[in-house]
């Protein structure tokens, strides 16, 4: 890093700012807005993964197959990506707490509907309400944190975040495993029922607005700003389509597909027009639904990146470690989850010492520190094999947790440097959604990656089994036996072969992948040197 300071886009006017825009504070204490707001996250990334065990269950509750179950997963998705960056817009006209319990409002009564839903068509119609309503919650908190608190104590309100975020993909495959194995798979809808009444009785109590969100309100009403329905519309397309392209191009062989191939034109024309919409819209004085100005902060712009990252290790590493001792150990959905468990109580250790760090130390140096470590755990976890304990897992995965506690809160205080508190809204709505699509990146790249690998491995491994191969002859005598007498037992040994064969191939397919994510974090350890240092005499995660 640095040693000299380099002067961040738009320091100049930190005084200006700064006597423009004068500190708001909360009536109310920030901690007690903080767990209030916290709640309906945690409630809401639960559910992005506590339905992924059980959709087997789902598909035979339902009498639909296991491929049109996965729309159960990819309608959330869908709507969650759309409506993340532009939850920062819609707050402008209608104010931030009014939106925020409108979307705890809809996931709640969107969740007993789909508890209640009787055929699959409804589940999913279901599951995009309530995918619009989760959307709008992970960015609606980290904007109220951001403005609750001061930025010298940000960093510990972003800890409180991260637990949510980060520890809720960890908890899901477990709790969802146990309900689904000893309950109904309806409960895991239910369950947020309760959760969200609480959410909308303390949310109204507690959170309020600060005075410029009520005054974007005002000007909106006034007809100061009006709704862009192009751009929402261009919004929706560009990243309905991506969710759609990322979700099924593996089961569709991707671009082999027509379907895959339209959307992924549809996508590039409807990006390109996106952008030079909201130029447009900037030039014209018109409220953009997604701020592109804020990529002109270099460091906005390398935290975007770095979130996208994590969000692609976190979620991708999430979906693999279940699905490998499932696939491959034999474990059950409930004790696969926990094997996450542990480093989900690790990393809720974790975070509140970042939080500490984080105003104390340069945010460089504990993304330097995180990114290391997961480089590191990933490299370790590459000596896996089919005979792996339970034991074992569990320690690569607290120490892959190790690392991943020190990324989160520091690329969020580093995001907001720089930033004016009237862009709060536009920053957590952008940041969340690199989290989101890096997850659903990291999602299809395993599900592709472990496909062909896989295929690859067995075109190279079957080929010594042959008649012709003395070592294989040998290996079916001796296994013949095992099975009976004659030629259906010569076949029964080479079945029982060729099955260890493709078990070889696969665990050899997840090592690839492990390497290949290990490869992809490590690169990220020399563009923290782009990262401009945080101004003197300021905290890291001043944000002003």
């Amino acid at each position: 890093m640095a040693a000299t300071a380099i002067e961040l886009p738009g320091a100049e006017h930190s005084s200006a700012l700064q006597t423009a825009e004068k500190p708001w504070r909360p009536r109310i204490n920030p901690w007690i807005v903080a767990m209030t707001v916290t709640l309906a996250t945690f409630m809401e990334v639960l559910d992005s993964s506590i339905a992924n065990v059980a959709l087997p269950h789902i598909a035979g509750g339902l009498g639909a197959t296991q491929d049109e179950a996965t729309w159960v997963l990819t309608a959330y998705l869908v709507a969650n990506a759309i409506i993340l960056p532009a939850g920062a817009y819609m707050t402008t006209f209608i104010g931030r707490k009014k939106f925020y319990m409108i979307c705890v409002a809809l996931f709640g009564i969107s969740s007993a509907l789909c508890g209640l839903a009787p055929t699959l068509p409804l589940l999913v119609f279901f599951r995009i309400l309530q995918g619009i309503g989760g959307g709008g919650l992970a960015p609606s908190e980290q904007a109220i944190l951001a403005d609750t608190f001061p930025p010298e104590k940000r960093g510990q309100a972003f800890a409180m975040y991260g637990l949510a975020v980060v520890c809720a993909p960890a908890i899901g495959p477990t709790l969802g495993g146990y309900i689904t194995d000893n309950f109904d798979w309806r409960w895991i809808f239910f369950l947020n029922v309760p959760i969200c009444l609480i959410s909308l009785f303390l949310t109204s109590r507690i959170v309020e607005d600060p005075p410029y969100v009520k005054k974007q309100v005002a000007q909106s009403q006034k007809g100061g700003i009006k709704l862009d329905f192009l751009g929402f519309g261009l919004l929706g397309l560009t990243f309905g389509s991506l969710e759609f392209i990322l979700d099924k191009g593996q089961e569709d062989d991707w671009f082999s597909s027509r379907i895959i191939t339209f959307f992924a034109v549809a996508m590039v024309v409807a990006f390109i027009t996106m952008i030079w919409w909201e130029l447009r819209q900037l030039r014209t004085g018109h409220r953009p639904i997604i701020n592109l100005t804020l990529f002109k902060r270099r460091n906005f712009a390398i935290s975007f990146v770095l979130m996208f990252v994590l969000g692609f290790s976190l979620y991708g590493t999430t979906v693999l470690i279940p699905q490998f001792v499932q696939t491959l150990l034999g474990y059950t959905a409930e004790l696969a989850g926990l094997v996450l468990s542990p480093a989900g109580l690790m990393m809720m250790a974790m975070m509140p010492v970042v939080g500490f760090l984080s105003g104390k130390v340069d945010p460089r140096k504990l993304m330097g520190y995180g990114f290391f470590m997961l480089t590191v755990s990933l490299i370790t976890m590459h000596t896996m094999d089919l005979s792996v304990s339970y034991g074992r897992l569990v320690f690569l995965r607290i120490f892959q947790a190790s690392g991943l506690a020190f990324l989160f809160i520091p690329i969020n205080t580093t995001a907001y440097i720089g930033v004016k508190q009237s862009e709060n809204n536009d920053v957590s709505g952008l940041t969340n959604l690199a989290r989101n699509i890096g997850g659903s990146c990291g999602t299809a790249f395993i599900a592709t990656m472990l496909t062909r690998r896989t295929a690859a491995h067995e075109t190279n491994m079957v080929r010594n089994l042959s008649t012709g191969n003395p070592a294989f002859n040998q290996k079916v005598d001796s296994l013949k036996g095992a099975f009976g007498h004659g030629a259906q037992a010569v076949h029964s040994a080479q079945a029982y072969i060729y099955n260890q064969l493709h078990r070889q191939a696969t665990m050899l397919a997840y090592l690839d992948i492990i390497q290949y994510l290990a490869v992809f974090c490590a690169f990220m350890l020399p563009l923290l040197f782009f990262i401009p240092r945080p101004p003197k005499n300021a905290s890291p995660s001043a944000g002003h």
